[in-house]
């Protein structure tokens, strides 16, 4: 407990938003009351503690974005919010991304991978890109910006934690409910059809997909046949 409020982990803080709110309103309605208190720890082998901010989504298009400022928590909500990057403050990234709008996408925008300038690419292209009907083309072309928006593989940068190389990138379609994965480390892209998961509390078992070490076992189209039974997922320090 914090005060009045109990505490959770910041590892299990979009965990807490999946299993309690089917919907974005719900997930706003009841994070804005601020039920509990966020508890971070250090970053593994570094002297500064974890931080994020969360992105919810759903099967209307509604989306927002959650993020605590000086203890403070803080929401965007709509759907014009597509676009996050880990820094800086969200306040900060649509002033930034105002700037690169005048300019216009077409005629120069930002290249490094630094968050800031990886939010205007992404943010200019999920805008001019079309809006295929058909929904395997309209995954291709949103995974296609999220590429653009990468950090290369290997690239770091010590003075700036937060940019480092992406190492996945994921894209949903809610509507079809199918949940797809790219590793840095394979040429491949598979997915996880969610309409074939067994997610109640009755029925439903453990189940894992071993990615392997470093995340480099191979998987290729629908992955579900791939999963194997396995122990829940226990976070440090609970019984």
């Amino acid at each position: 407990m914090t005060g009045s409020r109990p505490g959770l982990t910041i590892a299990a803080w979009a965990q807490y938003a999946l299993d309690n709110f089917a919907t974005v309103d719900e997930a706003v309605a009841a994070l804005r009351a601020e039920p509990f208190v966020l508890v971070t720890d250090r970053v593994p082998g570094e002297d500064r503690l974890t931080t994020l901010h969360l992105s919810l989504s759903d099967a209307s298009g509604n989306s927002a974005i959650f993020e605590y400022i000086a203890g403070k928590l803080v929401i965007h909500h709509g759907p014009a919010y597509q676009v996050m990057t880990n820094s800086p403050i969200f306040d900060e990234q649509l002033a930034l991304n105002s700037y690169w709008k005048q300019i216009g996408g077409t005629v120069m925008l930002p290249g490094t991978n630094r968050a800031a300038d990886r939010f205007a690419r992404a943010s200019f292209y999920i805008s001019a890109i079309p809006k295929f009907d058909d929904p395997d083309i309209a995954v291709a072309s949103v995974f296609s910006v999220i590429r653009n928006a990468s950090v290369p593989f290997g690239i770091t940068t010590p003075e700036e934690p937060n940019i480092s190389s992406t190492r996945w990138r994921t894209v949903i379609d809610h509507k079809r409910r199918l949940y797809f994965f790219e590793s840095a480390l394979t040429p491949n892209t598979f997915w996880v059809d969610l309409r074939k998961v067994d997610l109640s509390a009755e029925t439903g078992k453990v189940l894992k997909l071993d990615l392997g070490e470093n995340q480099t076992n191979i998987f290729a189209g629908e992955a579900n046949a791939s999963f194997r039974p396995a122990a829940p997922f226990r976070f440090l320090g609970l019984p």
